[in-house]
């Protein structure tokens, strides 16, 4: 036995098998989810809080960044579209008037974006869930991959209340966020580093009034942070570290430090004006760990085509910025049964960021369930997917797999930013 280590031997009941096995109910592992589904794959969908939506809801980032090119062009299509619209169905939006009802007729600055309620997102995704007849599994964290034949993942071991329990599948998706699955399998993976965020939904008197008065109440939300470090590291706390995320002791310190800042602010506050009515229930890192993919897409590969592109995605940031992502940015062709999408698809350095938000991780989920789904209805790997047929598929269900060449600025630069606000 290895010094420092004990040895377990145990039993584990098998629970049940599925054609597809999703790991993670956020944005990417739902998408991922009714995709297989629609696809006719039986799908067991775990999730290791109690609310679906990730960082988007449980984390309270409740911004649906754009899905345009900025110039009044919708880029990005599909099912992310589908889920801005479903945030917003049963609750409040902030889509600009130009978006309210789909593409301008003419060329417009405002860019395709709304905050949504995190929490009736949340909810609405789980009606979607039981309309698609995805089994889920909330309070359930997957512990241990299964892996008997190099390559291949049999199914995951979960605990839960129930104990633990094996689950076998044809096909696993990772969209725990975190690369979890990947890297316990043994699956090629790479480390981020995370700047210092944290914040908390909060309303007072102040912000209840302008509310009434807008007769809108999107406005009666207020912010708290903890630490208050962009995307970009401005703000970051000085003398404060990078965090990885992907250890309990660096969750633990990110999380407590964050905490009692933010707690010290909220002492300021008048506690008869002013309330804190949600704080995130995970952490809100950016980029932990991701697939070591077949490719690793790059900030220059902006205005590439890809012949295995599963869509088009656009900069959230920076108007005019396009990208396709590549198939093979969702798995490593040594793994035959498993595939990844959005935080831990493979992007280095800003293409991470712009691949991880919101509409990419939707679409990249999409583009996994669908792969997910053929690899079973045609008994081959998901690795060896028909990238035609995908993409030919994909296409059928909404999708914008290319880009339109007449969209890419003529100095072949664009860039501009645009700001957004705080995500």
């Amino acid at each position: 036995m290895k010094e420092g280590y004990i040895e377990v031997k145990e039993s584990v009941p098998h629970a049940g098998s599925y054609d597809v096995i999703v790991a993670g109910g956020g944005v990417a592992g739902a998408a991922a989810a009714v995709a297989a589904a629609r696809g006719g794959a039986r799908v067991l969908l775990t999730e290791k809080t109690v609310n679906l939506g990730g960082l988007a809801t449980t984390g309270l980032i409740n911004l649906f960044v754009p899905l345009c090119n900025g110039r009044g062009k919708q880029i990005i299509t599909g099912m992310a579209e589908e889920f801005l619209r479903l945030s917003v169905k049963y609750g409040f939006d902030t889509l600009p008037k130009e978006w309210k009802s789909g593409p301008p007729n003419k060329p417009t600055d405002e860019r395709y974006v709304t905050r949504f309620s995190a929490p009736i997102f949340s909810l609405a995704l789980s009606e979607l869930m039981v309309k698609e007849d995805v089994d889920v599994l909330f309070d359930t964290v997957i512990s241990q991959p299964v892996v008997t034949k190099k390559g291949i993942i049999d199914g995951v071991i979960t605990e839960s209340k129930s104990g633990r329990e094996y689950y076998s599948a044809k096909t696993i998706i990772d969209v725990t966020g975190d690369a979890d699955v990947l890297f316990r399998a043994g699956v090629p993976t790479v480390q981020g580093k995370n700047y210092f965020t944290y914040c908390c939904y909060a309303q007072s008197l102040d912000s209840m009034r302008r509310a009434i008065d807008a007769d809108d109440v999107s406005k009666v939300t207020e912010w708290v942070y903890g630490g208050n470090a962009t995307l970009y590291g401005d703000h970051q706390r000085e003398g404060e570290r990078l965090y990885e995320g992907t250890s309990n002791t660096d969750v633990t310190e990110y999380m407590l430090k964050n905490q009692l800042l933010a707690l010290e602010k909220i002492k300021t506050k008048d506690r008869k004006r002013f309330d804190v009515v949600t704080i995130p229930y995970m952490p809100q890192f950016r980029t932990t760990r991701r697939i070591d993919g077949d490719y690793t897409l790059k900030e220059s590969d902006k205005y590439r085509h890809f012949f295995d592109s599963v869509g088009a995605i656009c900069d959230f940031d920076r108007r005019d910025f396009l990208y396709e992502v590549p198939f093979r940015t969702l798995v490593n062709s040594n793994w035959q049964n498993v595939i990844t999408a959005g935080r831990s698809a493979a992007g280095e350095g800003y293409a991470w960021d712009v691949l991880r938000v919101i509409p990419p991780a939707i679409l990249t989920g999409q583009a996994a369930g669908t792969a997910a789904a053929l690899s079973v209805k045609n008994n081959v790997p998901v690795i060896k997917t028909d990238i035609k047929l995908l993409q030919k598929t994909l296409e059928k269900d909404g999708v914008t797999i290319h880009f339109d060449d007449a969209l890419v600025p003529a100095n072949n630069e664009g860039g501009e930013k645009a700001d957004i606000g705080h995500f």
